[in-house]
């Protein structure tokens, strides 16, 4: 029986949502990963960094911006806990400048990825995927790297028939079915 990880990273306080910055209690992709919870039964493991980003929105962007520039993998706060128990890894993420923020590049840097799968989530405005599946396809070329869904942030809280078809198009039962 597969054991499933749904490791998030996501961004509470101002954020883009359409066409302006609002103030989320708590960020969209956490709002997505727990519903991927709901429906799977899976682990939650939240990605944090070590150094928090600025709570303004511009000024985070600009933050994010630098590390990709840079290739910076920021310290991450915690491990998880018995990574050979799971087989698929739901890889969930928030799009930044087209990819992952750099947090995800040093989450996917610290384990060997060797036989699992990973399905990534991602959640945006509009920009879809960017280019984040190219970059874990690089980043972990032993993994089985399946379709990755693109979540818009602002529908987030109303995606679960969303989040189930595509668990269901990519063969993990769902609660309730």
């Amino acid at each position: 029986m597969n054991k499933y990880l749904i490791a998030y990273f996501s961004r509470k306080g101002e954020n883009y949502v359409n066409g302006q910055i609002l103030d989320l209690p708590v960020g969209n992709t956490e709002v997505a990963a727990k519903e991927i919870q709901n429906l799977t039964g899976g682990d939650l493991f939240c990605i944090q960094p070590a150094r928090e980003y600025a709570e303004n929105y511009r000024k985070c962007v600009a933050e994010a911006r630098e590390e990709l520039q840079s290739g910076a993998r920021p310290e991450i706060l915690d491990c998880v806990r018995n990574w050979d128990a799971y087989d698929t890894i739901f890889l969930g993420y928030p799009n930044w400048c087209g990819t992952m923020p750099m947090p995800v590049w040093t989450f996917l840097g610290s384990y060997d990825f060797a036989g699992k799968t990973i399905l990534p989530f991602c959640t945006n405005e509009g920009s879809g995927m960017g280019h984040s599946e190219a970059d874990i396809r690089g980043l972990c070329p032993t993994a089985a790297l399946k379709k990755g869904l693109s979540v818009r942030g602002s529908s987030v809280g109303t995606a679960r028939a969303e989040i189930a078809a595509w668990l269901k198009s990519e063969g993990i039962p769902v609660a309730g079915d």
